[in-house]
């Protein structure tokens, strides 16, 4: 559910979503989604003073609240 979310959000901004990967490693606490994307789309998805993946972090903490799963995004170019 949250990576299909992360995955739809990142190919609306990108300029190449063929691109656009999204994997989850699924740990005891904490799961990390790692986000792949085209290089040129690095900075989009990051956003000026980290303001874009601030907002997708702000919207996967909701389902923190919901599923008590911790969740870290990381941003990677392929």
């Amino acid at each position: 559910m949250i990576s299909d979310f992360v995955a739809h959000f990142a190919k609306l901004i990108a300029s190449y979503p063929e691109d656009v990967r999204v994997e989850v490693k699924q740990g005891d606490e904490i799961s990390e989604i790692v986000l792949y994307a085209n290089q040129a789309d690095i900075g989009k998805l990051i956003g000026k003073e980290g303001k874009m993946i601030g907002a997708i972090k702000t919207v996967i903490s909701g389902c923190k609240a919901k599923d008590g799963m911790s969740y870290r995004i990381n941003v990677e170019a392929i």
